[in-house]
């Protein structure tokens, strides 16, 4: 018994069962790893801010714009994405700046009756495109977040809104999958690398930087009416 649970330390816990000179050369690569990480992080969203200024640009001016005639955004995502909309709705809904206005912002992920309702009765492909139906008319905004582009119930809800003629934004990663393969969106914002992380970390980034562009065009009148 005696030798199974040393075995089992050694597997789950080996840092117990290392020597000083050991851990000091694991700690020295942690760190070298942790630096080269945020180095990396930092690299992805700079090129990907530098690759896509206009269009970053361009979907935050149609957002403010629809903002401006009383639409209202509906943000929808799985799994870490499913969060992201989350803190999404909660920007526009309730912007910590002062002097900034709350806007209509409504995350499809919250209302878990509906969800698992839908989810049930239909198929959780339809979980975001009923509630679409439901929640959404001509002008409003669907943001929809995937880090591989190729979620079904936001490919169903994109489709939904294009029939509805709703504006459909949507953040993903790598080559954007079937979000741009399938040509339903007004804008697709893609971050091109295959890691998930540095996706995620620069969708929260691109978030937060088009909820300020949106609010600085909606003090500038004559560009929403333009």
């Amino acid at each position: 018994m005696a030798k199974t649970v040393d075995d089992f330390s050694r597997a789950f816990y080996p840092f117990l069962h290392e020597s000083d000179r050991e851990s000091q050369e694991l700690i020295e690569e942690l760190r070298f790893s942790l630096t080269e990480k945020a180095r990396e992080s930092a690299e992805v969203k700079s090129r990907f801010f530098e690759d896509n200024k206009d269009a970053i640009l361009q979907a935050s001016l149609c957002m403010a714009k629809a903002f401006h005639r009383g639409r209202k955004m509906m943000v929808c995502g799985n799994g870490g994405s499913s969060t992201d909309a989350q803190h999404i709705a909660v920007e526009f809904m309730h912007p910590i700046t002062v002097g900034r206005k709350a806007l209509p912002a409504i995350c499809l992920n919250n209302d878990t009756a509906m969800v698992t309702a839908v989810a049930n009765d239909v198929g959780f492909a339809d979980v975001f495109a009923r509630q679409i139906i439901a929640l959404g008319v001509e002008g409003d905004i669907v943001l929809g977040i995937s880090t591989s582009g190729n979620s079904e119930n936001l490919i169903h809800a994109f489709e939904t809104a294009r029939r509805m003629k709703i504006i459909t934004v949507g953040f993903a990663g790598d080559d954007g999958g079937a979000m741009r393969e399938k040509g339903l969106l007004d804008f697709c914002l893609t971050v091109p690398t295959s890691s998930i992380h540095r996706i995620q970390e620069t969708h929260v980034a691109l978030y937060h930087i088009m909820w300020d562009m949106v609010h600085t065009f909606l003090q500038h009148r004559s560009l929403l009416e333009g």
